[in-house]
Order: structure tokens, then C-alpha cells, then sequence
């Protein structure tokens, strides 16, 4: 079947970059773009009229939140409360548990891709906290993980989250890391089975991928195992890298050198690598390492950073700068990492935080950052079939609309999008040529249902954060409300 795909904006390809057009119609036969043309130049068989709407490449998500949401629970606590949201080093060692079943594991990560595909996203590299877990993901997690996306129609890179240690608090309420490396060597081998069932499948909306948790959290041996694996196979490796001054600490102290150093020395830093958040540098005003080195060795790695705007602003930091990193020839994609997983929001707090880092107001436009969530993505995922509308292109596509009044005027469309909208605007998305959004509405999918078993699953979750803390201080102390609460029916 050959579908129109008719909006007021599309975003295709030119010969010099991404280009608007106006009043224009995109074909597609099976998942493949067959013409950019303008209204009805084509035959077709069936037109789907999107109206006040711009048409993207579908966004790539490579830091996708696929967990209930936590960040509303650990982004704002003063440090002292934020230490009680860590395992205790007791809990760790004796009492560490799954708070969720595996079915449960299975509904919450359907959950995520759901939230994912209502944002725009079209293809995702999950990620979910492993806080909440006996010690971190398994093979069979990442099976269901790998057949809801089929089911649902999201492309998905994937795989078991993997580690040797975890972050704890130690009675004293300092910080370090409880090692098991037997766990750590365990999960790795469910990660390479995954690989090997991935690989089977026959479908591009399933890949796989090695996804090690944070670099402080893995051992030398597991760091090593992981680039011998990913060499041998192709794939990619996602590791958590360069995001905080924690994990720089923790990393000089084991490996006698800062994390991006550990990285080439493991083998790992490459074309293949991507890097969530890749803030802290030598350059870092916080870092203060003498040195104005590693944003060049990252260029000329080929690695990827995952930029996730939003995440890190929440947790108060921010890439110094985005400028600096493109102008560098770092390769940027986009991620998510928390909830709401909606890239157009962080695109505008992307763009807000470069002009504050760089005191100028054009250190960064929406343009870029679009194009970081499309074809920068498509780069990290040597996926050049991706990002894109053109001829030939897989049909990855999203349209979000621009008629809600309370987006106010319209000045260029992706501005207009970027600044006065959200993720929540997403209308219609397809693919590889399947529909998966139409009218802003997922086929097949009960979205009430959905939301009131997240928000049982969610108050078990944070119920549990108290058995954790070092303390075992009650909910209401860990997190306390935004204000006190008053006497119902009446005065306070």
C-alpha cells in the first residue's frame, strides 16, 4: 500500500541539510520513503491528512526512560535527604530485594515505551533505574522488554543492565561502592545470551546492545569483557560516563585516572560507544583538572554523547557547553532519562542552558537540537536510513500539531513547536511504514488502566526507598511535601 502522509510542514532533506517545506506530501510504500513531493503529485492509495502540523524524521531517544517515574522522587532533595535515596551498605550486603516481580518489571517497561511513543519517540534505547531491583536487569527482562516494543511498534536497541558494584552509604553516611563481581560476571553473560536471541529475530524493531550500568559500577575485568564483546559482535555499548563528581572520585581512587582515561585504556571509547551525559570534563569549571584535552579526544574518538538536557538540569548541572562540543566535532544525540520522556522539552531547556553557559543568545537553536534528536541519533546508531525524510529513507516519521490555541502565534514552526509546545502535541507516528499514533491515540492501548495500575506500582516503589536508607527513616521524612498539609473541609 502507498500512503500520502499530508502536512502543512515537513522537515525533509536537502542538499545541504534539513530543509522546510511547505503544503507537502510524503509517500510511503512498505517502510520505505518513496517521494517527497508536494500535495497529490503522487498516486497513492490511501491520504492521511495531518493538517496544522509539522512533520519530522521520528525522534530518536537514546536514554529512554522505561521505568515508573523516579526523578520526581530524587532531583530535589537537600544532600543529606539525598543519601537516604542510595542503598545502605547493610541493604545491600543482606537484605537487598526485588521491590517488583518480573511481570510487574514487564508492565512497567510496556508503561515506559507507551509514555515514549505518546512523546514523538520512534525508536529508543531503554533505560531503567536498577535502585528498585535485587541488583540489576536479566535476560529474561530484557525478552519482554524486546517483545512489548514489537508488539507495540517501537524500534528498540536493548539489553540487560550489567554491573559489578552498586553505589552505597556506609553507616557513618559517607558514600562508596559495595563490590560482587560473581553478579557482575552473571549479568554480563545474560547480556551476551540477549545478543545472541536478538540477533535471531528477524525484525528491525529489535537490536541489541551491551548496556553496562555506570562506569563506577563496573570492574576492570567487566569494563574489558564488555569491549572484547562489542568488538567481536559490532554492537553497540552504552555506558554512563563523564555525569558526575561522584563517579570521577570513585573512578581516580580504583583505576589511578579519570574516567575518560579508563575508557580508552579498557578499549571502549570508539564509533561504537555511547556516552550518557558526558558532562564532566577536564575543562569542567567544576573539575578543575589543569587539562583542556577530553572534549578532543572525544571528537576524534567517534563516540556519541547522549545530551539529556532536562535530566541534567533537574539535578543541577548542565553541558559546558553544546557549542563547544559541535563546534568540536563531538557526534551529539538526545535522551530523555526521566519522566516526562519528551525530547521537545528538552530541546527548550537545551537550548536555555547553552545560552546561559555561553552567555550568548545563539549558542545553540532549536534547529540544532532537532537535528541532534534526529540525525545525530541516527549517527550514533550508524543508522543512516534514520533521521531523515527522503527517498529511500526507512519510514520513521512524527507530526505534531500546531493549532492549539494556547500555543499562540506562529512564527517558524519548529520555534514555535520547541518554545510554546510539548511532546504532548505528538498526533500521528509511523514506524519502518507502521502506524503506531493516529489522532493522538495508541491502537489497542488502555491508557487509564495503564495509569492507575503505574500509580499503585509507584506508591510500592516509594515505600520502599525507606527499608533502603541507611537510617530507615519513614516516607514522609525522606520526602516531605512541597507544603504542609492543612485540615480538610474547612480553615486551617
Amino acid at each position: 500500500m502507498r500512503r500520502g502522509i499530508r502536512a502543512r510542514h515537513v522537515l525533509a532533506s536537502g542538499p545541504a541539510g534539513p530543509v522546510m517545506l511547505t503544503d507537502s506530501e510524503v509517500v510511503v510504500e512498505d517502510s520505505r520513503i518513496v517521494a517527497v513531493a508536494g500535495r497529490g503529485a503522487a498516486t497513492v492509495d490511501e491520504v492521511i491528512e495531518l493538517g496544522d502540523a509539522v512533520l519530522l524524521p521520528g525522534l530518536i531517544d537514546l536514554d529512554a526512560l522505561t521505568d515508573i517515574d523516579h526523578t520526581i522522587l530524587d532531583s530535589w532533595q537537600s544532600p543529606e535527604l539525598g543519601l537516604g535515596l542510595q542503598w545502605s551498605r547493610d541493604y545491600a550486603t543482606h537484605r537487598r530485594r526485588a521491590v517488583f516481580d518480573a511481570e510487574e518489571r514487564a508492565f512497567i517497561r510496556e508503561y515506559g515505551f507507551v509514555q515514549l511513543l505518546l512523546h514523538g519517540v520512534t525508536t529508543a534505547m531503554p533505560i531503567a533505574s536498577e535502585v528498585h531491583s535485587d541488583w540489576a536487569e536479566t535476560y529474561a527482562d530484557a525478552v519482554a522488554m524486546a517483545e512489548s516494543a514489537r508488539r507495540l511498534g517501537l524500534r528498540v536497541y536493548l539489553g540487560p543492565a550489567y554491573r559489578s558494584g552498586v553505589n552505597v552509604v556506609d553507616d557513618d553516611g559517607s558514600r562508596s561502592i559495595y563490590w560482587n563481581e560473581e553478579l557482575g560476571l552473571d549479568g554480563f553473560a545474560q547480556a551476551a545470551r540477549f545478543l545472541e536471541w536478538a540477533a535471531a529475530r528477524d525484525t528491525d524493531l529489535i537490536h541489541g546492545a551491551l548496556l553496562p550500568c555506570r562506569i563506577e559500577t563496573l570492574s576492570e575485568e567487566l569494563l574489558h569483557r564488555t569491549a572484547a564483546l562489542a568488538a567481536a559482535t559490532g554492537v553497540l555499548v552504552r555506558l554512563h560516563a563523564l555525569q558526575g563528581l561522584h563517579e570521577r572520585a570513585f573512578v581516580i581512587e580504583r583505576f589511578g585516572m579519570p574516567p575518560l582515561a579508563v575508557l580508552e585504556r579498557t578499549g571502549l571509547l570508539g564509533p561504537n560507544l555511547l556516552i550518557p551525559h558526558g558532562i564532566y570534563v577536564d575543562s569542567h569549571s567544576r573539575v578543575d583538572a589543569g587539562t583542556d584535552d577530553d572534549v578532543a579526544t572525544l571528537a576524534a574518538s567517534g563516540a556519541s554523547i547522549v545530551h539529556c538536557p532536562l535530566t541534567s538540569a533537574r539535578h543541577g548541572s548542565a553541558l559546558d557547553s553544546f557549542d563547544r562540543y559541535r563546534a568540536a566535532g563531538v557526534r551529539i544525540a538526545l535522551g530523555t532519562d526521566s519522566f516526562p520522556p519528551d525530547l521537545l522539552r528538552g530541546m527548550d531547556i537545551g537550548v536555555t542552558l547553552a545560552k546561559v553557559r555561553a552567555s550568548r543568545l545563539d549558542a545553540a537553536t532549536y534547529g540544532d537540537y532537532v537535528s541532534a534528536a534526529t540525525l545525530g541519533g541516527a549517527a550514533a546508531l550508524h543508522r543512516p536510513d534514520l533521521g531523515r525524510i527522503e527517498v529511500g529513507a526507512t519510514a520513521d516519521l512524527v507530526a505534531f500539531r500546531l493549532g492549539d490555541p494556547r500555543d499562540g502565534v506562529l512564527d517558524d514552526p519548529i520555534r514555535t513547536l520547541c518554545m510554546n509546545s510539548t511532546g504532548r502535541a505528538a498526533e500521528f507516528s509511523m514506524v519502518a511504514g507502521r502506524i503506531t499514533l493516529r489522532d493522538g491515540v495508541l491502537p489497542g492501548v488502555d491508557l487509564p488502566a495503564m495509569t492507575r495500575r503505574a500509580q499503585a506500582l509507584f506508591e510500592r516503589m516509594r515505600a520502599a526507598y525507606s527499608e533502603r536508607d541507611y537510617r530507615r527513616r519513614p516516607t514522609s521524612e525522606l520526602f516531605p511535601a512541597s507544603f504542609p498539609a492543612g485540615y480538610r473541609g474547612g480553615a486551617v
